[in-house]
């Protein structure tokens, strides 16, 4: 668990399962994936998030606001079984309702894993990726002090030629940096 005086990063538990597929068969928070998600396909996802946990000791946090939500979303740490010129790598990345958005919960929590990333997993450099035309978490990825190289951007290969989400970003934030910013 991790947590600061706002919010909690916690383990998934079986009733998250029907708030989690809530969040992922609403269009507006899926708009920057290929589709939205049924209950069978979000509660495979949380499978694969808690091996995750299992196999290298972090994944995607569940982040509850106390008093306020016990379920908005997730943020945490992901190894990307993608192909890429930057892989393999560890991930950060977050998704949450979009009745949350605009609080700055995403960027606190991120905040929160990556201090953990950074100290207790002594991860030596953490990644993000969106699709270019994603500029809400564009935005939370320079908030977090993310650098994005140019050089670095690619096409997601699982997306076809000429689809919208095809051009993707890749920002990158070393533990050296993070640890020097103010």
């Amino acid at each position: 668990m991790l947590s600061n005086d706002r919010l909690v990063l916690r383990r998934w538990s079986e009733k998250d399962r029907a708030a989690f597929a809530a969040m992922n068969s609403d269009p507006q928070v899926m708009e920057f994936y290929p589709h939205t998600l049924d209950r069978s396909q979000s509660d495979a996802l949380i499978d694969q998030i808690e091996r995750q946990f299992e196999e290298h000791g972090f994944g995607q946090w569940v982040v509850e606001v106390p008093g306020v939500a016990r379920f908005i979303g997730y943020v945490g740490l992901s190894v990307p079984s993608l192909a890429a010129h930057f892989t393999p790598c560890v991930e950060i990345g977050w998704r949450l309702a979009a009745e949350h958005w605009g609080r700055g919960y995403a960027t606190e929590a991120a905040r929160l894993v990556l201090d953990h990333g950074f100290g207790s997993l002594a991860l030596s450099e953490v990644v993000s990726f969106a699709p270019a035309i994603n500029h809400r978490s564009r935005a939370v990825m320079e908030r977090l002090g993310m650098r994005r190289d140019r050089a670095d951007d690619f096409d997601h290969p699982a997306r076809p030629q000429g689809h919208r989400l095809r051009p993707h970003v890749l920002y990158r934030l070393s533990a050296a940096t993070y640890f020097r910013a103010p």
